[in-house]
């Protein structure tokens, strides 16, 4: 059984919040992830320790075991980043979490895994469980969101 666990290291309160473990099903089958969102600071201090780079990044992943997998998701680089890839920072997030999940099932930079990413990103994107959050919340006429 394929499980994603969460963990937000950061001060936000909330994390973007999507169907994480239909998607790491979809892409690598009967894995465990872990999926950790991170500040600047550690996602620096991560990646100069796992690959030696002394810069900021937005996602990083690796396997740690034959079915297990982690991926580290800096919220602060990938809301910065986010408009120049034209999309939205939590549209972002996913494409980020998709890319690392790529990784992780072996695929390298290149056309295929764009066009992989592309391909998921379109699924789950116009899925995902942010799409409808306000639903239940009033308006300023005291008509809910979304009622008819």
């Amino acid at each position: 059984m394929e499980n994603v666990s969460i963990k937000n290291l950061t001060r936000r309160p909330q994390v973007p919040r999507f169907a994480y473990e239909e998607i790491a099903s979809t892409v690598i089958p009967h894995w465990d992830i872990s999926l950790v969102f991170v500040g600047p600071k550690q996602a620096r201090e991560l990646n100069e320790k796992l690959r030696g780079k002394t810069y900021t990044p937005n996602v990083l992943s690796y396997a740690l075991g034959e079915k297990n997998g982690e991926i580290f998701i800096c919220l602060r680089e990938a809301e910065k980043q986010a408009p120049k890839h034209g999309m939205d920072s939590q549209t972002f997030v996913l494409s980020l979490f998709i890319h690392g999940l790529l990784h992780i099932k072996g695929l390298a930079h290149g056309a295929t895994m764009e066009r992989c990413e592309q391909k998921l990103l379109a699924k789950y994107a116009s899925t995902h469980s942010n799409r409808n959050r306000h639903r239940d919340v009033p308006d300023q006429d005291g008509r809910r969101r979304g009622a008819n």
